[in-house]
């Protein structure tokens, strides 16, 4: 307890082995521990490591490439050794390194990545935490992107690991200098854009070349491995890419006691491109989870609620609470707790802050127009009323409830929009 700060900064010797085999019926993967000669600023020297630690500092771990083998299951083909994104950085690609990299950063990076492959050939940011997005957006320019990203979430952003599909510009560079992160990955960087960034001397600028096909990898499979307590495994299979464009969604509509419900108003084009971008940030959150979405940007994402109905509030609250400190930030240049704090201490106009959240109530907090996205289907209409009173004009959700009649109902009395995707996306 006489160095609990000190934790943070070390690196965590791991015993796990270099390099491991995995038998699966006689089709064998072959992995090679990842490890990095990289100098260190604590230790004054080069060290070489592999991961700093795990997810805390008192869990050794270590990350594997695959260098070899794959598995064919029916007529599926899981791996491809002669590609490789995060599991391949090597010193190299680390611009500037800050730190040995952790198992969250790399992870978080990773889940990124598997949210932006979806992004056809457009500037887009997603910025992690925790392995879920606080923010991902679509955008002009890589600038852009990352505005729109960043203000949905500033506070959650704090810390986080942000991810581009295209090269980082000195005007993103720019956007990003005033606030820590502790990963910026893109597939190239302009050397002016390094410049401004080595602000920040513990940031990992971190490139990846390979996110330039980044969509080559929408319909790869891969297995996921999940280790339980007692030593057991369970093994499944990636999601296939099903929902590839708007052809995939559908109407909701369904039959309850022998009678046929249907939506009535089809989506606009602007909300199938907002459903769409939805569905696939949608992928890598964290079940069971519902997200707001306008203008190709997620407003508010609700992460791991137990109940349907309770993620769509808790994403709503998010919404006002990060709208409020956003118009805070940017007309007073501090956090919405601080002026709180500041004004009921008399140091600020507590009338300013009124107005600020008359505003935000007025604005819904930015839901207005916003499409709603729930990896499961609703169960009863309490979760779509929720949202449709907050200004949602379209929802997206798998279907298959016995009581989508309900939901159909809930749509059709407010002239809001909905189809089924057929598909969940839990993620566990």
């Amino acid at each position: 307890m006489n160095d609990i700060k000190g934790m943070y900064k070390k690196i965590v010797k791991d015993n796990f082995p270099d390099t491991v085999k995995i038998d699966l019926g006689g089709q064998e993967l072959v992995y090679k521990k990842k490890v990095w000669n990289i100098f260190d600023a604590d230790e004054k020297c080069d060290v070489e490591r592999g991961l700093r630690y795990g997810e805390n500092p008192d869990q050794p771990a270590a990350m594997y490439e695959l260098v070899n083998g794959n598995i064919v299951l029916g007529d599926v083909r899981f791996f491809d050794f002669d590609g490789g994104l995060t599991s391949r950085v090597t010193e190299k690609d680390m611009l500037q390194v800050g730190k040995h990299p952790g198992k969250i950063n790399l992870t978080d990076v990773d889940n990124a990545l598997n949210i932006l492959k979806y992004m056809d050939k457009k500037a887009a940011c997603a910025i992690m935490k925790h392995n879920n997005p606080c923010g991902a957006a679509c955008g002009t320019t890589v600038a852009d992107a990352f505005d729109k990203a960043f203000w949905a979430d500033r506070i959650a952003a704090f810390g986080g690991a942000v991810v581009f599909t295209k090269t980082v510009d000195v005007e993103a560079a720019k956007a990003m200098v005033p606030y820590y992160f502790e990963v910026i990955c893109a597939p190239d960087f302009e050397g002016a854009a390094i410049d401004v960034l080595k602000k920040w001397k513990n940031l990992r600028l971190l490139q990846i070349k390979e996110i330039e096909r980044l969509q080559s990898y929408k319909g790869k499979r891969y297995i996921d491995f999940k280790s339980l307590m007692d030593g057991g495994i369970i093994l499944q299979e990636s999601q296939p890419y099903t929902i590839k464009g708007r052809e995939d969604l559908k109407p909701a509509q369904t039959t309850y006691k022998g009678q046929a419900y249907a939506i009535k108003r089809p989506p606009t084009d602007k909300e199938l491109n907002d459903m769409l971008f939805g569905w696939y940030v949608e992928s890598g959150v964290s079940s069971n989870s519902a997200l707001f979405v306008r203008d190709e940007a997620t407003v508010a994402i609700g992460t791991g609620e137990q109940d349907r109905v309770g993620v769509v509030e808790i994403a709503v609250f998010k919404a006002y609470t990060k709208f409020m400190d956003k118009e805070v930030f940017k007309k007073f240049g501090v956090p919405y707790a601080v002026f709180r704090l500041e004004a009921e201490k008399g140091l600020r106009k507590m009338e300013d802050l009124k107005e600020i959240e008359e505003y935000t109530k007025a604005q819904k907090g930015g839901l207005i127009g916003s499409v709603v996205v729930s990896d499961g289907f609703f169960p009863f209409r309490d979760g779509v009323d929720a949202a449709i009173k907050e200004g949602a004009t379209g929802i997206i959700q798998p279907g298959g409830s016995e009581r989508d009649f309900e939901t159909i109902e809930a749509c059709n009395e407010s002239n809001v929009t909905m189809v089924f995707a057929g598909q969940r996306l839990f993620k566990h």
